[in-house]
């Protein structure tokens, strides 16, 4: 790899860690999108599952929140939607850190939610409105398409020569199956990468260079998905996501805003985070070569592998609640109405719960205990999906490549929200 980039990685690991444990706990603030770019994170964590497992943060950019970063405390929270409510966003939002807890929620509420920050009953209504989408019989339809895509992306990657594995492989796929699940124009499909990531990285980190621009970038998303609502709420119901919104009873009612939040939930679901996996699948291999040696010798294990990847990785680094009511987690009073963050990027790295975490190891005894979708009623709706792409993916890597070798340390997003990688510079030196 190059030495360069990597120097510098360590140097800032390194001072990641410094910063970590000088401060005082009680002034420990872990959502810092510069430590999840240089992946310098991981000390934050390590420090609080050990001194303040229910941490509370009293100030920073996201205003007043509660860490939780054990993984039995972040089940807790997760599976019960009674006192920790999804209603006032899922994510630390910058924009409404000034607010008091209060105003925050009444003024989340007063927008337009997508399902997965509601409340039961709003939120099982419109979940099962798209659930079919990725239902098991519709994946198996699915199946073949995307397992053809895999062969021709991966057939016409250069052999011997330098390039970005997450433009080649990793977003081309995740999109191509996006596009797939939308109905969307196919020649248009890199439209929802790009809107994807400006919807999940701030300005100036991202595609788009200013708050203007991302304005802009999502009005022509929203005017984009408008005029596909136009088209198939007067044409016969369909199975795409689309039209499942279109004509769902639960849905086909709804205002425009509450449709584009439902869209932009399933851009940023049914792309960033299979993508980021993906690629991630490639760095872990490389980083633990004895996992790689240990793949190649048995592709049946793709499936824990897949499992894994995506613990290891977890693409999505934490969802938020507001407290409903007042509650005591591991000894701290949690009052009603703060923010309390799960930290999933911590709770996949518990000593007390998974064996050796830090670890890359694709055969573990229980591969899939991890929390990476979520627990309750707001686990992932894609998660099946997900699996199948990534596993799809590595059967055909299997097949043409020995290797797919990292040239250098990946571009980390810059984002506390999205865990992943911008570039991803690798070779296939040779094809089987």
């Amino acid at each position: 790899m190059a030495e360069g980039h990597a120097d510098v990685l360590a140097d800032a690991k390194a001072l990641g860690r410094q910063r970590a444990y000088e401060v005082p706990i009680e002034e420990l603030n872990p959502a810092r999108a510069s430590a999840f770019r240089d992946d310098a994170h991981w000390a934050y964590f390590e420090r609080l599952r050990a001194e303040d497992p229910v941490h509370y943060t009293p100030d920073s950019n996201y205003g007043a929140f509660w860490s939780i970063t054990k993984y039995n405390d972040i089940v807790a929270v997760d599976s019960n939607h009674g006192a920790f409510s999804s209603a006032s966003g899922i994510t630390l939002n910058p924009r409404l850190s000034a607010l008091p807890p209060e105003a925050q929620l009444r003024l989340a509420r007063q927008g337009a939610p997508s399902f997965i920050g509601m409340d039961p009953p709003d939120h099982d209504v419109q979940r099962k409105t798209v659930s079919p989408a990725v239902a098991p019989a519709r994946l198996h339809e699915m199946a073949p398409q995307i397992r053809e895509r895999a062969g021709v992306i991966l057939d016409s990657l250069p052999i011997g020569e330098p390039f970005d594995w997450v433009d080649l492989v990793s977003k081309e796929l995740t999109t191509m199956t996006l596009a797939t699940l939308f109905d969307f124009p196919f020649d248009e499909r890199r439209k929802l990468t790009f809107w994807s990531d400006t919807m999940t990285t701030a300005p100036g980190h991202g595609p788009v260079a200013t708050y203007q621009e991302q304005r802009d970038a999502l009005a022509d998303c929203r005017d984009y998905f408008i005029r596909l609502w136009n088209a198939r709420v007067n044409a016969p119901p369909q199975g795409d996501l689309i039209s499942l919104l279109a004509h769902g009873e639960a849905t086909r009612n709804c205002t425009m805003d509450e449709y584009f939040s439902n869209i932009t939930l399933l851009i940023i679901g049914g792309n960033d985070t299979t993508r980021n996996t993906i690629s991630g699948s490639i760095f872990a291999l490389n980083r633990f070569p004895d996992q790689y040696d240990k793949l190649r010798a048995n592709p049946g294990l793709i499936p824990s592998m897949v499992a894994e990847t995506i613990r290891w990785q977890t693409p999505l680094a934490h969802m938020s609640r507001v407290a409903l009511e007042d509650v005591e987690l591991g000894g701290k009073l949690i009052r009603k109405g703060d923010k309390v963050v799960m930290w999933y990027v911590s709770g996949n790295r518990d000593e007390e719960v998974i064996r050796d975490p830090d670890n890359y190891i694709i055969d573990r005894e229980r591969p899939r205990q991890h929390m990476s979708f979520g627990f309750g009623i707001h686990r992932c709706v894609g998660n099946r999906l997900a699996e199948l792409q990534l596993t799809i993916i590595w059967e055909e890597i299997l097949k043409r490549f020995p290797e797919v070798r990292l040239l250098e340390e990946p571009k980390r997003s810059y984002s506390i929200f999205v865990k992943g990688y911008e570039t991803m510079k690798v070779m296939i030196p040779t094809r089987t």
